[in-house]
């Protein structure tokens, strides 16, 4: 005996399927949320700021 299927669950499951496989290309399209990207910039400017802190200056070694 064949299994019923209703009709009208089938085609709402296959259009959420749908729905979900195209939010997922345009997740990846469009990159990562504003909030991860602000972090990360964060991130690197204090790295730089802690590098450019811990520089020796030339103008000292000139004056010696």
């Amino acid at each position: 005996m064949a299994e019923l299927i209703n009709l009208r669950r089938a085609r709402k499951a296959k259009a959420k399927a749908e729905k979900a496989k195209t939010a997922e290309a345009n997740r990846i399209a469009h990159g990562t949320p504003k909030a991860v990207r602000d972090l990360a910039k964060a991130k690197t400017e204090l790295a730089a700021r802690r590098l450019e802190n811990r520089r020796l200056d030339d103008d000292m070694d000139k004056n010696e």
